[in-house]
């Protein structure tokens, strides 16, 4: 039922929860699993030479939360692909959905509250309500 499964990751954030669920069920259907962080940055949009910075110090935290759930999904028998994008989140889960040809999204969530969730959304909302396939959210808190 499924063969692919995506796990999009924060470059900050935790998945520690997230990981054995998509263990689980990458072994239970005998799927691929495909690691996504989104380096999610203005750099295009307001061409501050500053913010190159910024940017390689997120690729860097990008590659490295992909590394952490790939070694831990590999320790665990599970075929794994990493992938670092940038881009609004979002859109880039939404374009690897497609383009990876994914059967299933399981997403880490953060709890966020009051303004700060007005101001930055919630990109696990959004996919859930845009995702043409289905979505597990897994609470971090």
């Amino acid at each position: 039922m499924y063969d692919d499964i995506l796990l999009p990751v924060a470059p900050d954030g935790d998945t520690s929860r997230a990981v054995p669920h998509v263990a689980s069920l990458a072994k239970h259907y005998d799927a691929r699993v495909h690691v996504l962080a989104v380096v999610d940055t203005l750099e295009q949009a307001l061409g501050d030479p500053q913010l190159e910075t910024l940017t390689e110090r997120l690729e860097t935290a990008a590659h490295d939360r992909v590394h952490e759930a790939e070694t831990e999904l590999s320790d665990r028998g599970i075929e794994v692909h990493t992938h670092v994008h940038r881009g609004t989140p979002h859109e880039a889960i939404r374009t690897a959905i497609e383009d990876l040809d994914v059967d299933l999204v399981v997403m880490p969530t953060h709890s966020r509250e009051g303004l700060e969730r007005i101001l930055l959304g919630s990109i696990t909302e959004r996919i859930i309500r845009q995702s043409p396939v289905p979505v597990v959210s897994i609470p971090m808190e």
